[in-house]
């Protein structure tokens, strides 16, 4: 049986940590847990994909992360200005 990978980044004005990593092919979940207003940071726009996903304040949100291929893959806020990423080796 194949243990959940789970990481969890705190927003506060940025991504802390801002970088994560993820077994290839293993199944992997990414938490972010807003509690600052500051910045733009109260969406995420995840790695291979458009859609900006909200980030409720106080509410931890918990995203599916694709580990088939390995590679470096950015996360940023819906601005684009605040960067993390996702590493799958």
């Amino acid at each position: 049986m194949t243990k959940l990978q789970t990481a969890t980044i705190t927003v506060d004005g940025a991504y802390t940590p801002n970088t994560v990593t993820f077994k290839q092919g293993e199944p992997a979940q990414l938490t972010f847990n807003r509690i600052s207003t500051t910045g733009c940071l109260d969406e995420v726009i995840l790695p291979k994909d458009t859609t900006k996903y909200p980030l409720p304040l106080n509410t931890p949100q918990t995203f599916d992360i694709d580990t088939s291929k390995a590679g470096e893959y950015e996360f940023t806020c819906g601005m684009n200005m605040a960067l993390g990423k996702v590493v799958v080796q």
